[in-house]
């Protein structure tokens, strides 16, 4: 319902005495303050409400003409602050049709039971932008309001509070449920980030009159009831960031629908081609969900389309050209996903309303015909991501004129050519980004001058760019409200001194470049959040002053020549750090020794240093840590048994230290979510038994695996997010690179190698079916080889060289179809090499040092040779090695809640060496 600014036609009968008092005794509740609404024309409604005067002329009051009853109250934006009364004398009010006190300040006060007695409210509005007002349950009279047509309870979080620390409302599933029941003639029914915490109730799809559905993030799981996409009058839904929440697209018939909106959900499935028959769709926002195949053609024929985001999804195929008949749509977001193949940027250029065009990390190639563009009706583009796309050539000039843009990413295409100057021309850019480019020139600091707006810079990484502040910066004018800041391989000798003047930086990036020291002064700068200087020559210790950046969320100083001590303070000082990386430096000391609780720390690396020592029981309070390297140093301990009740821990490497004695894991403590365990190259001592393994039951993984696309690529919103890591995998001297996006998804490994474990590789070692590397080289093993490892069907590296094994090589192991490295050498096996399947793929070095091995490809022939038949996997096998444990593991991959995905290395173990920088960043 509208907004009620007073009734001014003439009433057959005043407002009556009692109303007009309890008014006035509602208004002397509360004080009115500015601060108390967010809408910037709000003001003191109540001012005009006044004893003397008749209460249906006061504003925001409206009385039935006839009765003189009081039937509406709008204080919407009234600056109202104070705490609602329980039993304030509002709720004897008993005619009203109408409640609006949206956009006060109700300082966390309980929406009133007695909300249930005003049983003739057909509107009722008491949603807000402020953390400070209604928070607590709604309570469940409000389902006794059986008139309701309108129910508004929404949150716009405008404050300036994290959402998570906001007292939000809560509605009981019951409540809900109740209340669909019962207000059948619902409209509108918005209660966005209300807590509900809970599955839809089916009586959703009963609500016939139902035109506004708006739930977005209010904690929804499992199925979404199909039936409400059918609803004949609904014509917006928004299931919005409830990211448990379920379903598909069903087959649409005509409909009144005019916004969908599911980002950030887990719905699945394909985009019907029945979509046509929305033909009123204005808005289709699905980012962020888990939908996959082609877009159909038929999305082309929604003529009123305005908004279209299918960004981070698992879509294939080529972009339809249909969609270049939408001559309505303003903004098209499609970046992360799969789609293919060669495209004129210029097509895009057609859609003369187009505000957004985001088109980054596809499989694209785009190119632009510069002459084919007529720059005199270029649409009206404000923001232009073609990250990763594949473009080739110089720059494209008719971006010179799209004078309105304040967003542009060319990161990581193959654009060749000086930077234009154009570019520094565009007085409205707020977010430039030409990393990872062939782009060649010097750029000097006077060249932002222009950009006044400027709020995010990224140069570098590929480019053959050089950065300098000039000669004479004392009249130079810089963007000072700059928050991100990437100088990445631009040939600095020096920290950039223009930074200290940069008064509201978050992020600084300054990798791979020439600097030795770091200036005092950045440790005074708190706002940072990211500080990333890996890959310099910086020399020095470490200052203390680095834990006054209490904001930090990712720290990396990594492959510098750093030496001291580790600041004491950097496991505490912070709840807000979640990547800590100070590898490959020379370090030398214990790492920090405490670690608040509630800390936010996902990734810490210390590998490569002098480090000694031994590792912390503290890390234990790190609930949220998922990658821990500690590798090349002189750590000197027992099997840190303890790290197996981090809920999280996904990669553990200990590789060579001196730790010693068992690897045990006691029943508390039982690694739930480990994928990569390296303790390579250490001291271990025992015999590797059924129940060791089973510690690492999260190693199984289920064959009908769900692929979930919004896993696929490691996106978020965190300053500290990565995008592109390398994986490198070296075995012997045989080196192959994978991206980290493509292939660490399903890492699962173990490397024990150089250690002094003894006895038999147990069987149940083939129910880690998971496994792509195992690594058992080097150790004092014996018995023969379990034919049970022919069942770890992903397996692609299999090193059980250096120890004393003997017996015949299963025939199992040549039904490996993944196997690329495979190394037995140096062992007492004996009799023939299986020769069909992939064992014939290797040479005769990976079995050399057996004596009394045979087959084709060695000196030594099988007398009495005759080839194998490759051995079948049924069903049945797969069924044994799954319900060993009775458990099912779906393959996950090395993501970080921050967004962070570490690089990671893998000689005979595992090694982060790469962390790159999302390049998406604004």
């Amino acid at each position: 319902m509208g907004e009620i600014c007073g009734v001014f036609s003439p009433f057959l009968n005043e407002c009556h005495e009692h109303e007009s008092y309890a008014l006035l005794q509602f208004k002397e509740s509360f004080l009115t303050s500015k601060s108390a609404s967010y809408n910037p024309i709000s003001y003191p409604k109540t001012a005009s409400w006044v004893p003397t005067t008749d209460c249906c002329s006061w504003d925001g009051i409206e009385c039935n003409e006839l009765t003189g009853h009081v039937i509406g109250i709008d204080l919407s934006s009234g600056q109202l602050y104070g705490s609602m009364d329980p039993n304030s004398t509002l709720f004897s009010l008993v005619h009203l049709r109408s409640l609006n006190l949206s956009d006060n300040d109700f300082n966390h006060s309980q929406i009133p039971a007695k909300i249930g007695e005003l049983s003739q409210l057909r509107y009722l509005n008491l949603s807000h932008g402020n953390e400070n007002t209604f928070s607590g349950e709604v309570p469940s009279q409000v389902s006794q309001l059986s008139n309701l047509l309108s129910l508004d309870l929404r949150s716009y979080t405008f404050g300036s509070l994290p959402y998570d620390l906001i007292n939000h409302l809560q509605l009981k599933a019951s409540t809900l449920t109740s209340l669909t029941q019962n207000s059948t003639r619902l409209e509108h029914l918005r209660l966005s980030f209300v807590t509900i915490s809970s599955s839809l109730p089916h009586t959703l799809t009963n609500l016939t009159s139902l035109q506004k559905l708006t739930l977005h993030q209010c904690e929804l799981y499992g199925e979404f009831p199909i039936g409400i996409f059918h609803l004949p009058n609904l014509r917006v839904l928004n299931l919005g960031q409830n990211q448990n929440l379920r379903g598909m697209l069903p087959s649409f018939h005509s409909s009144s629908f005019i916004n969908i909106i599911l980002d950030g959900t887990s719905f699945y499935g394909t985009i019907p081609t029945s979509i046509e028959n929305l033909t009123s769709l204005n808005c289709f926002v699905i980012p962020r969900c888990s939908f996959y195949g082609a877009i159909p053609s038929s999305l082309g024929n929604l003529t009123q389309l305005a908004q279209l985001d299918l960004a981070y999804n698992g879509f294939v195929g080529e972009i339809p050209h249909s969609l270049f008949r939408l001559e309505n749509l303003e903004i098209l977001s499609l970046g992360y996903n799969f789609f293919e193949g060669k495209l004129a940027l210029d097509m895009f250029l057609k859609l003369k309303m187009l505000n957004v065009l985001d088109l980054p990390y596809n499989k694209l190639s785009l190119f632009s015909q510069n002459r084919a563009v007529n720059m005199t009706i270029l649409p009206p583009i404000q923001w232009l991501g073609l990250g990763s796309c594949n473009l080739t050539g110089k720059v494209p000039t008719w971006i010179m004129n799209l004078t309105s843009l304040y967003h542009l990413n060319l990161y990581k295409n193959n654009l060749q050519g000086e930077i234009p100057y154009f570019l520094f021309m565009l007085e409205n850019l707020t977010g430039l980004n030409l990393a990872d480019n062939w782009l060649e020139g010097h750029v000097e600091l006077d060249m932002l001058s222009k950009l006044k707006k400027l709020t995010a810079l990224g140069l570098g990484g590929g480019n053959k760019l050089s950065f300098s502040e000039g000669k004479n910066t004392s009249n130079v004018t810089i963007p000072s409200q700059i928050q991100y800041l990437e100088l990445n391989s631009c040939n600095l000798v020096h920290f950039p001194n223009f930074i200290q003047y940069l008064q509201e930086l978050t992020n600084l990036h300054l990798p791979c470049n020439g600097i030795k020291t770091i200036p005092d002064w950045i440790w005074n700068k708190t706002s940072l959040q990211c500080l990333m200087i890996f890959n310099n020559p910086l020399i020095g210790e470490i200052s203390p002053l680095i834990c006054n950046l209490q904001s930090l969320v990712y720290l990396d100083l990594s492959s510098n020549n750093l030496v001291g001590m580790i600041p004491s303070c950097l496991g505490s000082f912070s709840r807000s750090l979640q990547i800590l990386s100070l590898a490959g430096n020379k370090l030398t000391g214990n790492i920090p020794q405490t670690y608040v609780k509630g800390n936010a720390l996902q990734l810490i690396d210390f590998s490569s240093n002098k480090l000694y020592g031994q590792l912390p029981r503290a890390l234990v309070n790190c609930r949220m840590l998922e990658f821990l390297d500690v590798r090349h140093n002189h750590f000197n301990d027992s099997f840190p048994f303890w790290l197996g009740s981090l809920p999280k821990l996904k990669v553990l490497s200990l590789r060579d230290n001196e730790f010693h004695g068992a690897i045990m894991c006691p029943l508390k403590y039982t690694f739930p979510q480990l994928r990569i365990m390296d303790l390579s190259e250490n001291g271990f001592s025992m015999n590797l038994t059924s129940e060791i393994i089973m510690c690492f039951k999260s190693m199984i993984i289920s064959n009908k695996r769900h692929l979930d696309f919004k896993d696929e690529i490691f996106i978020g919103n965190e300053v500290a997010d990565l995008d592109s890591y390398l994986f490198s995998m070296s075995n012997k001297g045989v080196v192959m690179d994978y991206l980290g996006g493509q292939y660490l998804r399903h890492m699962v490994a173990i490397d024990l190698s150089c250690n002094k474990i003894y006895g038999e590789i147990p069987d149940i070692m083939g129910s880690l079916n998971g496994l792509v590397v195992l690594n058992l080289s080097n150790n004092m093993f014996t018995g023969s080889i379990p034919s049970s490892l022919g069942k770890l069907s992903n397996l692609e590296v299999l090193d059980l060289s250096l120890n004393s094994l003997s017996g015949n090589i299963p025939q199992q192991l040549a039904g490996l179809t993944f196997l690329d490295f495979f190394n037995v050498s140096f062992n007492n096996l004996s009799g023939p090499i299986p020769e069909n399947g992939q064992l014939s793929t290797f040479d005769d070095n990976s079995f050399k040092g057996n004596k009394d091995l045979c087959g084709i490809r060695l000196v030594k022939k099988c007398e009495d040779y005759s080839k194998l038949p490759l051995p079948t996997t049924d069903g049945d096998q797969d069924t044994e090695s799954e319900s060993f444990f009775e458990l099912y593991w779906m393959v996950i991959l090395i993501g970080y809640g921050g967004g962070l995905v570490a690089g990671l290395a893998l000689g005979n173990a595992f090694a982060v060496d790469v962390y790159r920088l999302l390049k998406k960043i604004f």
